[in-house]
């Protein structure tokens, strides 16, 4: 780790020998034009991220970069950046918002990111080790035949480092968000969920609580953005937290995730769909109803009855996220998540049987054998998603497909035991 660090940051400060002028171009662009305080901290982590990623930096020292970029970052005098109330409008609670113009304070938060890169290549702090709960994580997404993607995921496997918790627990985040009616919700959930859940104390004591209240804190503050730039979009969403020896997922809409242990499928959570019983139910309650329209809509519109976003519909479409937690005992295979359009067309009971095809035809590709396995498994591992979202295309899916394998266990296992017991 300590190597890599150290090569990266060599070829990162021959790329910015010095801070960032005002007026030139951005080397990565910001998400919004204008943020506001609460949003400063989710778009610079996203920024910083993107940038050092397409530079190849190891995924532990872009976090730790981050973290102390934005922490310096937060600590600065931000009023300069401010945009005048006046030039927002005259609607009273857009003038007790603070924005600040995006590309200016970006601009000094990579000129934050340079310069901590800089001192670390001077003098290189005593990196943690990386997260040893995650093995491998496949991940592939596509557009299918929608005219847009409107899916986003997100992997951090440093959760811990990207906010500087130290309480010895390690922590892993995924997550999955399927967009309608735009892809502004999904986009938002990805940039600030977990940055929601990572400033929680609660989180280190009670892990349900603490994703369900970062579910409603992401939906208050898209709330926001969407009266002050007239969105409409809305997301579901599943997240999985892997927190030492627990899985927690929660979860909005249908969008699902499910665990895969010995080569059995563990159920997680029920996704929320309008006609579920209790769905139902608690929609008529508030004076709503069902329509069926091709699918059951909620009030003759969405076809998902939880949701972040969809604001002209709250609160049929509830923003009140679910969540349950399992133990993890060690003889976990991998959690699979995925959105709507994957398990449109596939069963749960497919999963095992489809991933372990797609692991052992990998493998011959790779030369055959567990050694050759061993050697090549993040080339392999990254074919197994992949090989998923093709299956359920060739099965009649036309929807954004999105589909996440988080492996629990080095991959050469799961083919070990495949051969010794005839299951995954």
């Amino acid at each position: 780790m300590e190597s890599a660090a150290r090569c990266f940051l060599e070829k990162l400060v021959e790329e910015f020998p010095a801070a960032l002028e005002e007026g030139g171009v951005l080397p990565v662009s910001p998400l919004s034009r204008k943020v506001s305080i609460e949003e400063l901290h989710g778009e610079s982590l996203e920024l910083g991220l993107r940038l050092l990623s397409a530079r190849g930096s190891p995924a532990c020292l872009s976090a730790l970069l981050c973290q102390e970029a934005v922490s310096q970052l937060l600590q600065k005098d931000l009023s300069p950046f401010q945009i005048p109330q006046e030039a927002e409008g005259n609607q009273e609670e857009e003038q007790t918002e603070v924005l600040l113009q995006s590309e200016a304070v970006q601009l000094l938060f990579l000129n934050q990111l340079i310069g901590v890169a800089h001192a670390w290549h001077q003098n290189l702090p005593k990196l943690p080790p990386s997260p040893s709960c995650i093995t491998h994580c496949s991940v592939h997404a596509i557009k299918n035949t929608r005219r847009k993607m409107e899916d986003k995921h997100v992997a951090l496997a440093e959760f811990n480092h990207l906010f500087g918790i130290q309480d010895g627990a390690d922590r892993a985040y995924y997550a999955v968000f399927d967009g309608h009616g735009g892809v502004e919700a999904a986009a938002y959930a990805a940039t600030h969920l977990h940055v929601a859940l990572g400033k929680l104390e609660i989180l280190q004591s009670d892990t349900a609580t603490a994703l369900k209240s970062a579910f409603i804190r992401t939906d208050d503050m898209f709330r926001r953005k969407a009266k002050r730039e007239r969105l409409r979009s809305g997301s579901t969403g599943v997240v999985v937290l892997i927190q030492g020896q627990e899985l927690a997922v929660a979860w909005l809409g249908d969008s699902q995730a499910i665990l895969v242990r010995k080569g059995q499928v563990v159920t997680l959570m029920d996704p929320h769909k309008p006609e579920r019983e209790d769905e139902k139910q608690r929609i008529e309650d508030l004076g709503g109803c069902l329509t069926f329209m091709g699918c059951w809509r909620v009030n003759g519109t969405y076809a998902v009855s939880r949701a972040i976003g969809d604001f002209d519909q709250k609160p049929y479409v509830s923003g009140d996220a679910d969540c349950s937690t399992t133990p993890l005992w060690g003889d976990e295979d991998y959690v699979l998540l995925a959105c709507d359009g994957f398990f449109d067309t596939v069963k749960h009971s497919e999963v095992p049987q489809l991933v372990l095809d797609a692991l052992q035809h990998a493998g011959d590709s790779e030369g055959g054998g567990d050694a050759s396995l061993e050697q090549a498994e993040g080339a392999v591992g990254s074919r197994v998603a992949q090989h998923l979202v093709s299956h359920a295309k060739a099965a009649g899916s036309s929807d954004n497909i999105t589909v996440m394998l988080v492996f629990l266990r080095p991959l050469e296992q799961l083919l070990v035991q495949q051969s010794t017991t005839g299951t995954v």
